[in-house]
């Protein structure tokens, strides 16, 4: 891969994750509940839930998708689905003050189900695997070997999107400074629950 395509990959991906899609918001959604601290699980949930697309397309499976009849409706309706629940969870939430201490995580949710929940939101947009079977060949020098190049992309694209994610927990933080009165949570519970059910309609409407 020459040294400028690399280069309008690294600014193209920088504003593609830049944007604040369903990991975004749960990344920082997780840093205002738990702490930055221990949003770092949510964080790596997302993560891998991403590398597993980039992987994913990479290796075809879009094209599966594709052959198949149905087989990407039912993954946009589950996604979107999974998504409006999270909303709904969000708008029930508790509007206790938050706490914003570094301890460890709350027993009543534990460290596999803040990854588990975080690759679910991640993994559930199948959108997200047609972008990438769209987006990364148009940066693949046909002239070179494949696979390489592959590689170069999706470790590229996987540092870009953890920066992010640690961007993000970090304006949770500052937000769960503000977040210590009653009203001011709930309506930032409000506002969460609002930006899923948004996703998820967005899903449902989608094309593929």
């Amino acid at each position: 891969m020459a040294l400028h395509t690399w280069w309008l990959f690294v600014v193209t991906v920088f504003f593609v994750s830049a944007s604040p899609g369903p990991n975004m918001l749960h990344v920082m959604a997780r840093s205002v509940e738990l702490g930055l601290a221990r949003s770092t699980l949510a964080m790596a949930g997302c993560f891998v839930a991403v590398l597993s697309l980039l992987t994913a397309s990479a290796l075809g499976l879009t094209a599966l998708l594709v052959a198949i009849p149905g087989a990407f409706l039912v993954l946009r309706l589950v996604g979107a689905g999974y998504l409006i629940w999270l909303g709904y969870k969000a708008w029930v939430s508790n509007d206790a003050p938050v706490d914003i201490g570094e301890g460890e995580i709350a027993p009543r949710l534990s460290a596999a189900r803040v990854f588990r929940t975080a690759f679910t939101i991640g993994i559930s947009n199948p959108k997200a695997l047609l972008f990438a079977a769209a987006f990364l060949p148009q940066f693949i020098d046909a002239s070179k070997p494949e696979a390489p190049q592959f590689g170069i992309m999706v470790l590229t694209f996987g540092v870009i999107e953890i920066s992010w994610y640690f961007i993000y927990a970090i304006g949770g933080r500052s937000i769960a400074t503000a977040l210590t009165r009653p009203a001011l949570k709930k309506a930032f519970n409000r506002t969460t629950a609002a930006v899923f059910v948004a996703f998820g309609l967005a899903m449902l409407g989608s094309r593929a």
